[in-house]
């Protein structure tokens, strides 16, 4: 069964340069094993790269035994639901591409935060909600 994303369209790839997600697929697929909830589709900056240094999870340092070569400002990477929430309450949320966030995301963090932070923009606006024209 494919995976839908937050927007409940078929879930995009988030990164293969460098390649990204649970199963290293580049897509923030998630599974039985992931207990993170690697979903969210971030594209990082450098204060969120510090944030996450900061709570203990070092995404900058290069670990060439797992084959990952660190990330920079600018690389789109699978985030934890969790950490990335942690990071939005602490005012350093990396923007959110929504088509590539799963739908399995939202278990955790609500649409409308996500939304906030959003750096792609749906084919139906319908989906934004509610605005004022």
């Amino acid at each position: 069964m494919t995976e839908r994303n937050v927007l409940g369209g078929e879930l995009d790839g988030c990164s293969t340069d460098p390649v990204t997600g649970w199963f290293r697929d580049g897509s923030c697929r998630t599974g039985p094993g992931d207990v993170g909830s690697h979903t969210v589709c971030a594209v990082v900056t450098a204060e969120f790269l510090a944030h996450q240094r900061a709570i203990g999870n070092d995404l900058s340092t290069p670990r060439p035994e797992f084959s990952f070569p660190g990330l920079v400002p600018g690389d789109r990477w699978c985030v934890t639901a969790p950490n990335w929430l942690r990071a939005h309450r602490d005012g350093a949320a990396a923007p959110v591409v929504l088509a590539a966030t799963s739908q399995r995301a939202l278990e955790v963090v609500p649409l409308e935060v996500l939304r906030q932070h959003a750096v792609d923009v749906p084919d139906d606006l319908g989906d934004l909600g509610d605005r004022d024209t």
